[in-house]
């Protein structure tokens, strides 16, 4: 796919990372994009600006520590950046261009007025206290500074990140303007302008396609076998919502262990559990398996809520569920897709199986505009019907042409994306 694509030198052919998952992933959708958009396609492949920053910072030992942070704007040609801010010892350039062009394409499939971005610094945070955590955040804010604001590029938590890291975003960035810049990222708490709903928003994201593709395919929630990878935010909140929904949750799997129970988890037990110990190893209720083991059990919907690349060629051929609803960005590889498609496995794409989350933040960041809030239940029905009207629309375009659901989502995604950059024009 790549041959005749000079690469660059920090990605090999053998491990091309995932910014060249994503482009091949553009490969295949750009010729069956209206001719009138072909010219424009080159676009879609390269970010419109990257940042690679220094973040240094003072121990509590007194020691200067330096660490390596990153902020891409992919797109901006529908509104300004949005994306988050992943802090984790494994960010990488390659990984932060990918997301950030996986934000562009799933901010347009659901179609809030955003372009794609996305921020990462690579540490581990685990080995930070919160007060050297607090000032790494507020160093790299300074860092990125000329390329965020409210309406030019709007950053929001992301692996290892939350509220409080918002909330650090947010002052340091307000000290600079001189006034409280509320509007600045999303995923806040709700006393300096976040939003109700915020939290769970991705989770519920990944319930509601999962309910309209099992309302499609006959295979009602009530009763299904679920298995999530990850338990952080998104995969133990829909892990949660899924229960609340009837569904029974099989299995979960994080970096600590794999718990299964055929009968279902206990999910409550298993976060007390979780925070008592820090691990899901020895849980109680449920037998610890292998890793591997977990893409073997059989059941109907299977969500990857974790990292990148999960799910590729040497486990796909494995995989023993019915749908797989991507909670994670990037968690099947293409070879992957190509393998579940022949075994007849329906894949829910990630730009718009975990697209609730974006579009929660879209509305907290209307909410900051206008300073008027709603309620958990407002949110939560605007969230569901945007979910449900993007599904259906990238259902419908999938049978008509078809197309997989994924090459169908990113069909809707660019188009628009395009369409915006044609009529714009360029300047000079």
């Amino acid at each position: 796919m790549f041959s005749d694509r000079k690469l660059p030198s920090y990605i090999s052919r053998e491990n091309v990372g995932p910014w060249h998952i994503y482009l091949e992933q553009v490969d295949r959708v750009a010729p069956l994009l209206d001719k009138a958009l072909q010219p424009w396609v080159e676009t879609l492949r390269r970010p419109k600006r990257s940042l690679i920053v220094d973040v240094p910072i003072r121990l509590d030992d007194g020691r200067i520590e330096h660490f390596e942070g990153y902020r891409v704007h992919h797109n901006t040609s529908r509104g300004p950046g949005k994306g988050g801010i992943r802090f984790h010892q494994d960010v990488t350039l390659s990984e932060v261009m990918a997301l950030a062009g996986w934000m562009t394409i799933k901010n347009a499939v659901v179609n809030v007025p955003f372009g794609g971005a996305k921020g990462g610094v690579r540490v581990d945070p685990r080995q930070l206290s919160q007060p050297e955590l607090e000032r790494l955040t507020r160093r790299y804010t300074s860092e990125i500074v000329s390329m965020i604001g409210p309406d030019k590029d709007i950053p929001a938590p992301d692996m290892n990140t939350n509220a409080q890291v918002m909330a650090w975003i947010m002052d340091t960035y307000s000290m600079g303007e001189g006034r409280t810049v509320t509007g600045v990222v999303t995923g806040k708490p709700i006393s300096l302008g976040g939003s109700l709903g915020r939290p769970d928003a991705t989770g519920r994201g990944v319930y509601v396609v999962a309910r309209e593709v099992g309302q499609r395919l006959g295979l009602p929630i009530p009763g299904a076998r679920v298995a999530v990878q990850g338990f952080g935010n998104v995969g133990e909140a829909a892990a949660r919502i899924f229960a609340e929904a009837g569904a029974s949750v099989i299995a979960i799997q994080d970096v600590s262990a794999t718990v299964y129970a055929p009968g279902g988890l206990d999910l409550a037990a298993l976060r007390q559990h979780l925070r008592a110990t820090g691990s899901l190893q020895g849980a109680p209720g449920c037998e610890t398996i292998g890793r591997e083991e977990f893409w073997r059990l059989p059941c109907d919907f299977l969500v990857p809520a974790a990292l990148e690349a999960q799910i590729n060629q040497f486990n796909a051929g494995e995989i023993n569920a019915r749908v797989i609803v991507e909670g994670a960005n990037g968690p099947t590889t293409p070879e992957a897709e190509s393998i579940l498609a022949d075994k007849g496995v329906v894949v829910v794409p990630d730009v718009i199986a975990n697209a609730g989350g974006v579009t929660v933040s879209y509305f907290e960041w209307v909410q900051d505009f206008s300073n008027f809030f709603w309620s958990e239940d407002e949110i939560n029905r605007r969230l569901e019907k945007i979910m449900a009207d993007a599904f259906a629309a990238i259902w419908v375009l999938a049978g008509e042409r078809g197309l997989s659901l994924r090459t169908a989502a990113f069909v809707i995604a660019c188009s628009r994306v395009l369409e915006a950059r044609a009529i714009r024009g360029l300047y000079p």
